[in-house]
């Protein structure tokens, strides 16, 4: 019998990670696309450990693999994995927390300057011959020394911060969790009210998991406190925002405008009203997709499992149940 830990790739990383396990030796790996339940309960029954994309993964599915010891999730949410069953199996559950930092700051920082120089509609003016126009248009907004609160600091938030501060913003920290000390060597001022910094915020940035505590925490009643030319942005988990609630506040220009990256449901469905809100620059939760982070994402993802059959795991990574 063979001694060798099976492992279940579910949605295909990338090249260079399936590489990595593909030439261990104490590894046999297969790889499944279909990520319908039933097909996952088969598939995973006999496995040691198993990776995971953005597709669910139930409690059925866990508790029918019987020898499972580690899921190592592809990202850093983890909210597509039912945690609660994991907890009581005690499995351990691990996130490629180094791999998307940079790239997902970047992309927010991207977002802001796109909404802040109204992008789509000077674009369209000159590419519809609209040239002349130019003076009709609406004014765009400066970040240069405006306020920018991150809420939820951990890597994210982290790199997040170096690149506001490159644009000489006033940055402001939320996080129950990070110390004044942490923030304030960062170069961050922290907040422990959110109801009163929201009010005086030029750019709000969601970079916190989704909970119960945070599910509807960006809601009517905190978006009309907000500033008009506020612009919201959220990179991390769709449920966060309050989606209709959002869109209200926008058409009732209580904010100046959002960069959607993440959906509750995603995809979204066709009548989600902020699919066809002017104020909303969208994306399809790729606030990660760089060639350089799929490729330390596939790494990270399973080096993971290998480090944690190697008993070298970082603390770090595991997520705490």
């Amino acid at each position: 019998m063979s001694n060798k830990k099976k492992i279940l790739v579910i949605q295909k990383v990338h090249n260079k990670g399936m590489e990595l396990i593909n030439n261990h030796p104490n590894f046999d790996v297969e790889v499944t696309d279909d990520v319908s339940v039933e097909n996952l309960k088969t598939k995973i029954k006999d496995c040691d450990g198993a990776s995971i994309r953005i597709a669910k993964l139930p409690g059925e599915v866990i508790n029918e693999a019987k020898n499972l010891k580690i899921i190592s999730r592809h990202g850093v949410g983890y909210d597509n994995i039912d945690l609660k069953t994991a907890k009581e199996r005690d499995i351990k559950i691990a996130i490629t927390a180094n791999a998307n930092a940079v790239t997902v700051a970047e992309h927010v920082m991207f977002v802001l300057l796109n909404i802040a120089k109204r992008r789509e509609l000077y674009h369209t003016t000159v590419r519809d011959g609209n040239f002349k126009d130019r003076n009709k248009l609406p004014k765009t907004l400066e970040v240069w020394k405006k306020n920018f609160l991150i809420m939820g600091f951990g890597r994210i938030g982290k790199a997040l911060i170096k690149r506001c501060l490159g644009f000489e913003m006033n940055v402001f920290v939320y996080d129950p969790f990070v110390d004044k000390d942490t923030i304030d060597k960062l170069g961050g001022k922290k907040v422990d009210n959110l109801e009163e910094a929201v009010k005086t915020m030029d750019v709000i940035s969601l970079h916190m998991p989704l909970t119960e505590k945070t599910e509807n925490l960006i809601n009517y009643d905190l978006l009309k406190t907000m500033k008009k030319n506020c612009i919201i942005i959220n990179a991390a988990r769709g449920g966060i925002i309050h989606e209709e609630d959002l869109n209200k506040a926008l058409n009732e220009d209580l904010i100046f405008g959002a960069g959607i990256d993440v959906f509750k449901q995603e995809p979204p469905e066709n009548d989600n009203p902020l699919l066809k809100n002017d104020k909303v620059y969208l994306s399809p939760h790729t606030a990660a997709f760089t060639d350089e982070c799929m490729t330390r994402m596939g790494v990270e993802t399973i080096q993971n499992i290998i480090d944690y059959f190697d008993d070298t795991l970082e603390k770090s990574k595991i997520v705490r149940l």
